[in-house]
């Protein structure tokens, strides 16, 4: 459960060069560096031997869903790194097949952003049993109606997921 997290104090280290703001179309530009950055786990068992363990798929009460995330608590330390999101995220489908649909990068230390998109702070106590942290989710292979960063995705299906 996200309640293994450990949250000590960290910094964020400096990002990626080349650093795009949101007023200058920086949404498209995060999402395409994300995808870019981590489309190798397309294949759920590139996640898997990173180090990263599933919880249960996450949906949203008015609909929609986060999905299936494969965490790597490993990752939570002082910096996000563009290229080890602390999170993935996939869509369990009928045949058993987990999509990629994001990633989510998660921090106790704020305010936070990467590449100049903040991050959303979420208090304690909450559902997931952590201290006050901040996250970032960014669907860069599933559009989200929503927007890019926004939590929850009404496209997404927490239907065939293996653990409920």
């Amino acid at each position: 459960m996200l309640s293994l997290f450990a949250f000590g104090g960290i910094s964020l280290s400096p990002f990626a060069p080349g650093r795009v703001s949101a007023a200058e179309g920086g949404h498209l530009a995060l999402a395409d560096h994300v995808r870019a950055a981590n489309d190798r786990f397309k294949d759920v068992a590139v996640a898997v031997s990173e180090g990263y363990a599933p919880i249960p798929c996450a949906s949203g009460v008015d609909g929609g869903a986060m999905g299936v995330h494969y965490v790597n608590t490993a990752l939570i330390g002082d910096s996000i790194d563009i290229k080890h999101p602390q999170a993935v995220m996939y869509e369990p489908k009928p045949d058993g097949k987990m999509d990629l649909v994001a990633v989510e990068y998660i921090t106790s230390k704020g305010p936070a952003s990467l590449q100049g998109q903040l991050f959303s702070f979420t208090s304690a106590p909450n559902r997931y049993g952590l201290g006050p942290f901040y996250e970032l989710h960014v669907w860069a292979w599933k559009p989200n109606p929503h927007g890019t960063f926004a939590d929850m995705n009404p496209t997404v299906s927490c239907d065939h997921a293996p653990m409920k």
